[in-house]
């Protein structure tokens, strides 16, 4: 089972509240995260463990450029952060360089797996 982890606390509390419903991820990962696959959401620090929150389908996978998302990408990725720039600088303190519009993105849009009743 593939994960998609999350490593900041304000992501892992959207996550819990079900307010993030995609991720933006840096570069071209489409092909580590193909549409269609279910995939366990968890969160942690790299080289931590991870705690496992729920299992997600991932219902669209997208490669665009951080200049070209959406604003419903924006609003998915986190309710808090309604512009384009607002996330380039959000990214530039997570990736720890700088962003640009032209940077290549994968927003991966998911939904959680429910059992049945």
């Amino acid at each position: 089972m593939m994960a998609l982890n999350f490593r900041a606390g304000k992501h892992k509390k959207m996550l819990m509240e079900r307010r993030k419903k995609c991720t933006v991820r840096l570069g071209d990962v489409s092909g580590t995260f193909p549409e269609g696959s279910v995939v366990w959401i968890t969160a942690g620090q790299e080289g931590e463990p991870k705690e496992k929150l729920y299992t997600a389908y991932l219902d669209k996978v997208r490669v665009k450029t951080m200049g070209t998302l959406s604003t419903i990408d924006l609003e998915n990725q986190n309710p808090d952060i309604s512009t384009r720039e607002a996330l380039i600088t959000d990214f530039e303190h997570i990736y720890n360089r700088r962003i640009s519009p032209e940077d290549t993105v994968t927003v991966i849009y998911f939904t959680e797996v429910v059992a049945p009743l």
